[in-house]
């Protein structure tokens, strides 16, 4: 008995580091993807429609979920690809701005997230499906888990 207790106790704390190294996975991934697009809006004059310009279309998060990317502009201007999240696979919220727990969007520019280990998410940081997100907020001031914001 105490050894069974002993075991659960070791698989908690080990799928706790898993968890706690994949939002970390996630962060540093988001990051770069920072970067990269500040990059493509320097030589071109605007940010792209698709994480697939800047080589990140197709990648996926630590969870094994495509990155979801909103590019205000192209939502505003109508010429997307008609799903809101820019990669193209319809898992994200379409068409619409991440929203702090005010309601405020969290960006002026693009949203960037991993759905997080749910594969799930919605609009507003605090539904249920949007907490395990991990997200870019205040612009790239925050990035991190949805329910640390």
């Amino acid at each position: 008995m105490i050894v069974g207790l002993l075991a659960a106790i070791a698989i908690l704390n080990m799928t706790t580091a898993l968890e706690k190294a994949r939002v970390t996975r996630a962060i540093a991934e988001i990051r770069g993807m920072e970067k990269e697009l500040a990059k493509y809006e320097l030589d071109n004059g605007g940010l792209p429609d698709t994480l697939t310009e800047i080589g990140w279309g197709e990648r996926l998060d630590p969870w094994g979920s495509l990155y979801q990317y909103l590019n205000f502009a192209t939502v505003a201007a109508g010429n997307g690809n008609g799903n809101g999240n820019g990669n193209g696979n319809a898992g994200g919220v379409p068409g619409r701005a991440r929203k702090d727990k005010s309601l405020v969007p969290l960006n002026s520019t693009y949203d960037l997230y991993s759905m997080g280990r749910d594969g799930k998410s919605q609009t507003p940081l605090t539904a249920q499906a949007s907490w395990d997100d991990v997200v870019r907020a205040g612009d790239g001031a925050f990035v991190g888990l949805a329910t640390d914001f």
